[in-house]
């Protein structure tokens, strides 16, 4: 391919936890990059997601929701995730959660944009809005703070609009090589996207004040043979969890160990979808206190 024709454009995805980042990133690019769940700060570190159609490379950076009020290290170090993200994009997409009314949270973050930047807003989870009004008040609201230089109402759940934004994102677009081979779909290292496919089915699982205090940490990652008639490939991945409290352990483990059982098959089974493989995962639990503010600690359980 002639160099010259190929383009790029680097699109960072913003917003306040839960507004639908990562479903966004996950429909974009057709895979399951990012982990879900209905839970606040599910994402913790910058998620790049790649997708190159014929000349164009397109890399989407989800980022963790915005932390008005940094608690600890870990809230930090998300926010500076954001930021940095930020810095490096030529368009931002701030995606809004219409299923919630307007805050002085996402006011105050709206009002942080500068003169230079581009924005596109993304009004998310319009199939969930039963009066259609209010998606013409948010817009209202929220042009009145910022000059956006799109609107688009959106489902990232249903693939309602997206068509739209991939239109919108082309605008963008710059004469560059790739950055990435066209074959891939994230930088993020396979051992990265199972420890977070892991870290998504305990926040399912567990009750809303423990998954916030767990990590989970990539100890084994290697593929062989099985010594059985069918000779298929096995990955073999053993994983730490890490708990900031003993009580949270013995949760997290479950009476007779039924929660870890249940996690553990739920996780092997997206494993398995994902890597097109025989999974055998092995978890253990252990207890870090306060690793969220341990500086050691986030550097080895939270990819950067």
């Amino acid at each position: 391919m002639n160099k010259i024709t190929e383009k790029s454009a680097f699109v960072t995805i913003m917003g306040l936890p839960n507004a639908g980042k990562s479903t966004l990133l996950n429909t974009l690019t057709g895979d399951r990059i990012a982990a879900v769940t209905p839970k606040p700060q599910t994402t913790r570190t910058r998620i790049t997601g790649i997708v190159t159609k014929a000349e164009t490379q397109y890399v989407f950076i989800d980022t963790p929701g915005v932390v008005v009020t940094a608690k600890n290290k870990l809230n930090e170090r998300m926010n500076k995730a954001v930021r940095e993200a930020r810095s490096d994009a030529d368009v931002i997409v701030f995606v809004v959660d219409m299923t919630r009314r307007t805050s002085e949270a996402e006011q105050g973050l709206i009002k942080r944009f500068g003169e230079t930047e581009n924005v596109i807003l993304l009004l998310n989870k319009i199939d969930a809005v039963k009066e259609k009004g209010r998606i013409a008040e948010r817009i209202e609201i929220l042009s009145k703070i910022y000059q956006f230089q799109d609107i688009i109402p959106i489902s990232a759940m249903t693939g309602d609009g997206i068509d739209l934004l991939w239109k919108t994102i082309d605008k963008f677009t710059k004469i560059s090589p790739h950055f990435f081979p066209d074959d891939k779909i994230t930088d993020r290292s396979e051992e990265s996207l199972a420890s977070e496919m892991i870290r998504e089915r305990l926040m399912m699982n567990l009750d809303d004040e423990i998954p916030h205090g767990i990590a989970v940490g990539i100890e084994k990652f290697s593929e062989r043979l099985s010594k059985s008639k069918s000779g298929e490939d096995i990955l073999d991945i053993e994983a730490i969890i890490y708990c900031e409290r003993e009580s949270h352990k013995g949760i997290v483990i479950g009476k007779k160990g039924a929660m870890l059982r249940l996690v553990g098959e739920q996780a092997r089974r997206s494993l398995e979808n994902f890597f097109r493989i025989k999974v055998n995962l092995k978890l253990w639990v252990k207890v870090k206190e306060d690793w969220r503010n341990r500086d050691g600690i986030i550097n080895n359980i939270i990819t950067e």
